[in-house]
């Protein structure tokens, strides 16, 4: 009874140790990935796992050590003994801990040193009732030892716990009984410290996954509020200018221009709070219309083909951003006297196009802030499975051409690629 309570400690013990072990090397990532944020919060199922591998391996030496209470001790032997048991502990402990994957090799071979030490030389005062202890060896090595040192090495481990039976002039099968005890104890430690790193690795993904979410909606945001605000105080600029200078010589027009400098206000306004809770939809005739007001205000020619039927909300709201962008460029960054609008629908694909003169072919924006608008709308449509093409021509002529099927598939969600930054020039 001394020796199967001892064996199966020892058992229980093996698997603890491997647990711990696995969890270092599988959770390889995962533990540089939580040091490199921060540290993993005290919850519950980490802790509750943490909790069972110590009581596990709290319970192994109990056992051991009640095992080896019943034989007899000088004082010297009792003290050896519980320091050994320590040391075992403690050495375990430091192997089925979920970073020790990262220690030096020397350092894994010097603990691993220690505990083969701690293991075989108290067999010699001690003999098969010490040989549970081999079990947290076993689990040691499958933790820190590659693939195919690990498993030989656990298997010449549990080879050689029959050989201290037979010493103590044990029946055979009593070697038989510690040897396997021995093997199953280092995958039982295995196990443990394998569902233990499994806890925590999947605790540490929840956290990353709910940060990635949070600045996911943070980039829709700043993308959101770049499209629609830049268009929108672009316009509200030319308004004012516009106004500005109609108000000494033609009143009644400065009138109706303050009339839509209100409204673009209120647009605006309505668009920002639309953005915030991620409602914001928006047709390509409409902005259409609007862009050609915009536009002829500020003196430039404007030409438009609109040949469209019925398309889907996702792909009209992507499309008229890509327009307000490209209207938001032209005011930015050229001088442009006339431009061309296309929007035509065939074959189950929208084009959109704009062409416009007045771009200088040196020109490029140095500017802190000179923005990703293009970056931007062409993740939007990839999302939609369209495709954005911008070229730039000696003759100081800039094109746009957007493309994107009339009907999606399946509805899409809200972008979740990040944005690349690209220069808007137009």
């Amino acid at each position: 009874m001394g020796r199967r309570s001892a064996t199966g400690r020892v058992h229980e013990d093996g698997h603890e140790g491997e647990a711990d072990g696995i969890h270092g090397e599988g959770a390889d990532g995962v533990g540089r990935t939580a040091r490199k944020t921060s540290p993993l919060p005290d919850l519950p199922a980490p802790r509750l796992a943490r909790t069972i591998l110590e009581v596990v391996l709290l319970g192994y030496m109990s056992i051991t050590l009640i095992n080896l209470a019943g034989m007899p001790h000088t004082d010297l032997s009792l003290g050896t003994s519980v320091l050994a048991l320590i040391l075992i502990y403690l050495l375990q402990r430091h192997h089925s801990s979920a970073h020790v994957h990262l220690a030096p090799g020397r350092q894994k071979a010097l603990t691993l040193g220690a505990q083969a030490v701690l293991t075989y030389l108290p067999l010699a005062l001690f003999g098969s009732q010490w040989g549970a202890m081999a079990g947290f060896l076993a689990g040691s090595l499958l933790l820190l030892l590659p693939p195919r040192a690990a498993w030989p090495a656990y298997g010449l481990v549990g080879v050689s716990m029959l050989l201290p039976p037979l010493l103590d002039r044990f029946p055979l099968q009593e070697s038989f009984y510690l040897s396997l005890s021995t093997l199953l104890t280092g995958l039982v430690v295995f196990g443990l410290s394998r569902l233990s790193s499994l806890i925590h690795a999947l605790h540490d993904t929840r956290l990353e996954l709910s940060r990635l979410a949070v600045t996911q909606e943070r980039l829709r945001f700043a993308r959101d509020l770049h499209d629609l605000l830049g268009y929108s105080l672009s316009a509200i600029t030319l308004k004012s200018e516009l106004i500005h200078r109609l108000v000494p010589t033609n009143p009644r027009r400065a009138m109706d221009e303050v009339s839509e400098l209100l409204e673009i206000s209120r647009q605006s306004l309505a668009d920002v709070r639309a953005v915030a809770s991620g409602l914001r939809a928006m047709s390509l005739k409409q902005e259409l219309g609007s862009a050609r007001s915009l536009l002829e205000a500020a003196d430039v020619r404007v030409e438009t083909d609109v040949r469209m039927g019925t398309i889907d909300q996702q792909v009209d709201t992507v499309l008229a951003a890509v327009l307000r962008e490209a209207v938001t460029n032209l005011l930015r960054h050229t001088r442009a006297t006339s431009c061309r609008m296309e929007a035509v629908q065939e074959n189950d694909l929208v084009r959109l196009s704009m062409t416009n003169d007045g771009v200088d072919p040196a020109y490029r924006d140095t500017s802190p802030h000179s923005g990703s608008g293009l970056g931007n709308l062409a993740v939007r449509l990839r999302a939609v499975s369209g495709t954005l093409d911008v070229e730039r021509r000696p003759d100081g002529t800039f094109q746009l051409v957007a493309q994107a099927p009339a009907r999606l598939l399946r509805p899409l969600p809200d972008l979740d690629d990040d944005t690349y930054a690209e220069d808007s020039v137009a």
